[in-house]
């Protein structure tokens, strides 16, 4: 009669620490596999799941105390008129910019802040 896993477990829990490195270890070297390589598979496995921003939105959130400043940086940044850009700035909170490159988004966000504005990059 062939033994159960449950028996197995029920077998491993009653021994030492000690005695289950050992088992492991004779196990590895009885069927030539490894523990480690294992968990470096797993560990490689999430790391490639874990899929990096590539676009991102900046949010105007407030225009501060300098609102002349700011509508002059939207007004650069967005290639607006005086009248639109002033607009825009009133309607905080609003988007300013979608699906741009991080590096876009960082100089955006250089300059608002630069200008006053309390912006939020998402």
């Amino acid at each position: 009669m062939p033994i159960t896993k449950e028996q197995i477990i029920e077998a491993i829990e009653s021994m030492s620490i000690m005695d289950i490195m050992e088992l492991i270890s004779s196990i590895e070297k009885k069927f030539g596999v490894s523990s480690i390589i294992k968990n470096e598979e797993i560990s490689n496995k999430n790391q490639e799941k874990k899929v990096e921003q590539t676009e991102f939105t900046i949010y105007l959130k407030s225009i501060g105390n300098n609102k002349i400043s700011v509508i002059k940086a939207v007004r650069s940044i967005m290639n607006l008129g005086l009248k639109e850009a002033k607009d825009l700035v009133e309607s905080a909170p609003v988007i300013l910019k979608e699906s741009i490159t991080k590096e876009e988004a960082l100089d955006l966000e250089s300059k608002l802040k630069i200008s006053g504005a309390e912006i939020e990059i998402k």
